[in-house]
């Protein structure tokens, strides 16, 4: 979290009021703020669909990395399938409802606004269409039981309409160069697997395993590994289409084993300019339309950048961890947070200055709950809770410190021990 502070027009009791009532929150908001981290790792990806192993010409992992780097696709459209496992516990609705939280949602806010609504890609199997005609037109639309949620950003506006609340949410694109890159809407394979190799360093291992076809198209197929032990990550697999060096798909499998975390990709997919009318939106007679300032002032939350996005991420560094960074740099009320280690068995550690999380008869009915989602672990550095993901741990001691990372929870233990 971040550390508490006061301006010039805050009084010394209003202080010690808001830290006091931060401290509170934290006990609880560690459990969703490990779901959020999830969902932002792996939010928006792509997934194989064909069978087959064309002959191809052969190609290096470095030439590979730089056909990718060098790809330019600017039309687009198609149909993605995503499936995500996370392992998280289906508790009658609470990992949804942990993710629209962990989106920010707040009371009042519009069931069409894309922050709170694209959480749900975090989990099951979604079917999307995609388009895209440059930096200033894209669109994705996720199709419900009878229902289809659209976000569409045309020019300057941002749309999201959810067709079964009858609910339009209207924001506006950045008027930055940049403009459009981060309205895109966050289902390209495209974005997931430049993220995914940022985390190549000497840590790394990347290889080309031979070819595949996805949604029609022959690929290459890119396989990122950890050389370390301890990762919760297997691998990385990343189909890159032939000709134009567009990522067609996007695998993440656990260390662990079993089903993929993240099975996501083209199913459809064609390179031809989409018909503007691709874009065009006007909310249907009867719409309840909420503005983007409408929807901030409704709640208590830091205005978003980019209405487009799920999470925003704010300056992030873009590269693989590195030791004693400050890697919350940016990432809303997680400023001071560093970095233990390098590469994937990197560790997130802040303290959030309240008091663990409650646990046992002391926690009440409450401490029971918690014991129910997490382990109960010690060591030299005392005793804390672990709460796992198939890929994203996090320990959060009773003094209140938080060691997060895609690694085991032996590894987050051994990281305690040694702050201490």
């Amino acid at each position: 979290m971040a550390p508490y502070g006061s301006d010039d027009s805050t009084t010394a009791g209003e202080v010690d009021e808001q830290r006091s009532g931060r401290r509170k929150a934290a006990r609880y908001i560690v459990p969703v703020t490990v779901i959020g981290v999830a969902a932002a790792t792996i939010g928006l990806v792509p997934a194989l669909a064909d069978s087959g192993d064309p002959d191809l010409p052969k190609i290096t992992a470095q030439q590979l990395i730089e056909k990718i780097a060098k790809s330019d696709v600017q039309q687009v459209s198609g149909t993605v399938k995503i499936s995500t496992d996370l392992g998280l516990p289906n508790l009658g609705g609470l990992e949804s409802g942990l993710l629209s939280g962990a989106a920010g949602q707040g009371d009042g806010g519009s069931s069409a606004d894309p922050a709170a609504k694209l959480t749900e890609l975090a989990s099951g199997t979604h079917t999307l269409r995609v388009a895209a005609d440059g930096p200033d037109r894209q669109k994705l639309s996720l199709l419900e039981n009878a229902a289809e949620y659209s976000l569409i950003h045309n020019g300057k506006d941002v749309w999201g309409y959810d067709s079964k609340s009858n609910e339009v949410y209207h924001g506006t694109s950045s008027e930055s160069p940049e403009r459009g890159k981060d309205q895109q809407p966050p289902a390209m394979p495209k974005d997931f697997a430049e993220e995914a190799l940022k985390a190549v360093d000497g840590t790394t291992s990347v290889t080309v395993d031979g070819t595949a076809q996805v949604a029609g198209r022959d690929a290459y197929k890119l396989v990122v590994k950890p050389k370390q032990s301890g990762s919760t990550v297997g691998a990385i697999t990343v189909a890159v289409d032939a000709k134009t060096g567009m990522p067609l798909k996007f695998t993440l499998t656990p260390a662990s084993g079993g089903a993929a975390v993240v099975d996501a990709g083209f199913t459809k997919v064609s390179f031809a300019k989409p018909a503007a009318s691709t874009f065009d939106f006007t909310p249907p007679k009867g719409a309840k339309v909420t503005e983007e300032k409408d929807a901030h002032k409704a709640s208590d939350e830091t205005p978003r950048k980019t209405p487009g996005k799920a999470f925003d991420v704010g300056e992030a560094p873009g590269h693989a961890p590195k030791d004693g960074e400050d890697f919350g740099k940016g990432l809303a009320g997680l400023d001071g947070m560093k970095t233990i280690g390098e590469g994937w068995n990197a560790i997130a550690t802040f303290d959030t200055g309240g008091e663990g999380v409650p646990s046992g008869k002391a926690g009440g009915d409450l401490g029971g709950f918690m014991d129910s989602l997490g382990e109960k672990v010690h060591g030299t550095f005392g005793s804390g809770t672990v709460f796992s993901t198939r890929l994203v741990n996090a320990l959060v001691t009773d003094d209140g410190k938080v060691y997060a990372g895609l690694v085991t929870k032996d590894a987050l233990v051994k990281a305690a021990d040694a702050g201490k």
